[in-house]
């Protein structure tokens, strides 16, 4: 990859399945080295981009690179380049962690006499060493998740592609793979994760890009986004139906920037209201209050 170039370049993507565009005239740059979120809810785009940054789609228009290699074209060359970790489960079950990771040296040619150290070491990133040798049908949740973040390191990428690598984990299992996933970074590797946690997404990317329809329609560092799109401190109004009625009509009267938030109308940018806010609980805004100002709609 030339000194100064992308790691990852998209130019007016656009994917269609029929009459639904799944996206829809994407630019994203990715530079070396940096964890980057594509944050959206399901039906955002995440997953059809990842596809065809792996070129298992094919885009409709526009350009893409990987890792300075032109896809489709070059897609073999990227492949071999990058680690990619799908969101479906698909280790085979009666293989043992020591030989999918054995099979997946060999597929990504590293030489012979290096495959034996670099199961060692994908093991020991996963946390894996002591479950070596058992089936992968024997495997918690959380362990196959590392297992097919392991198969993804194998052989060194310079890129790891992670497509909701946490989806469907209870919140203990999570953070260990949030402190996997911080370890590559912090090791230099570029890493492209999609996700619909917005924590996950604050808590581990340099820049977040967020995702609605098909395109991107904010990105910045997470304190960027929510200073942009959520000021400093939100009011949240809590009461019963009529009052919150009440609250989302004077908000939208008055051109304050709010949202359902649970129980509550939170008001964002209290702390420009000179006064006026309703009263409430005063908090900090966060990325959360920001994507729901951006998109319109809540991540469950």
């Amino acid at each position: 990859m030339p000194e100064g170039s992308q790691a990852i370049e998209l130019r007016g993507v656009v994917k269609r399945y029929g009459e639904l565009v799944a996206v829809a005239g994407l630019d994203l740059s990715v530079k070396p080295g940096v964890c980057f979120g594509l944050l959206g809810p399901n039906g955002a785009g995440k997953s059809t981009t990842m596809r065809m940054l792996t070129a298992q789609s094919i885009a409709d228009e526009g350009e893409i690179e990987v890792l300075g290699h032109r896809l489709p074209r070059e897609s073999k060359q990227a492949r071999m380049a990058m680690g990619v970790v799908p969101q479906l489960d698909n280790l085979d079950v009666d293989l043992t962690c020591r030989q999918i990771l054995g099979v997946f040296a060999r597929l990504y040619r590293v030489p012979r006499a290096q495959r034996p150290s670099a199961v060692q070491r994908a093991l020991e990133i996963a946390n894996l060493t002591a479950r070596a040798d058992t089936i992968v049908r024997d495997l918690s949740g959380g362990m196959r998740r590392r297992l097919l973040i392991a198969r993804g390191l194998i052989h060194r990428p310079r890129l790891v592609l992670l497509d909701e690598p946490t989806v469907g984990l209870d919140p203990q299992v999570r953070q260990e793979l949030w402190t996997l996933i911080d370890g590559l970074r912090a090791e230099g590797v570029t890493v492209l994760m999609s996700t619909h946690y917005i924590e996950e997404a604050e808590r581990l990317a340099d820049t977040v890009a967020v995702m609605s329809a098909g395109r991107i329609v904010a990105q910045g560092t997470p304190a960027q986004l929510v200073a942009a799109h959520a000021g400093r401190e939100v009011v949240e109004v809590y009461g019963p139906p009529a009052r919150l009625a009440q609250i989302e009509a004077d908000a939208t009267a008055n051109g304050w920037r709010h949202r359902r938030s649970g129980p509550a109308v939170a008001v964002l940018g209290a702390e420009d209201l000179n006064g006026e806010a309703p009263e409430g609980v005063r908090r900090p805004a966060n990325l959360e209050d920001a994507f729901v100002a951006l998109t319109g709609q809540s991540i469950e």
